[in-house]
């Protein structure tokens, strides 16, 4: 598969989850949604759609997302996330989706090292977890992948 392939069912396969979840009313009605790793904003962007009463907070290492995209200020954290995740320990969020891999193994067994960890302290009991890379936590169940996704291309977990 080439590069633009795996790229184009990764975000497919974020998009039909974000929708199921959703549709299928599976984010507790309390708390905020985080957006870890807000890039460009496109998936900010559909987090607003899909939840238009809810606060959303995002972050990322600098801010690069276009202008029209941007969160309030209030709402956005810059910063290396392993250190501003921490200050949302607790936080119990609905909702937390992190697009932070790298595509280089190497790099992404360094931000597994930390980001399971900081998403668990982050989400209520029974929030979505919602991320490009395996997030390997007792406290996340796995949940099924949708038929429409490639397999391994995302993935989506509740907090028990």
């Amino acid at each position: 598969m080439s590069r633009l392939d795996t790229f184009i069912a990764r975000m497919t396969a974020q998009r039909d989850l974000l929708n199921h979840i959703h549709a299928n009313n599976m984010v507790p009605a309390e708390g905020a949604i985080l957006e870890i790793g807000l890039g460009n904003g496109r998936t900010y962007s559909h987090l607003q759609q899909l939840f238009p009463d809810r606060r959303i907070i995002a972050f990322d290492r600098r801010v690069a997302a276009h202008r029209t995209r941007l969160p309030e200020t209030e709402n956005l954290v810059v910063g290396e996330i392993e250190e501003t995740g921490l200050q949302f320990a607790g936080c119990n969020a609905a909702l937390v989706h992190a697009d932070i891999g790298t595509g280089y193994p190497e790099q992404d067994a360094l931000i597994l090292r930390w980001l399971p960890e900081m998403i668990v302290g982050m989400l209520r009991l029974d929030g979505i977890a919602v991320s490009g890379l395996s997030l390997n936590h007792p406290r996340l169940v796995a949940l099924p992948e949708l038929p429409t996704m490639s397999a391994g291309s995302y993935r989506y977990y509740r907090r028990a």
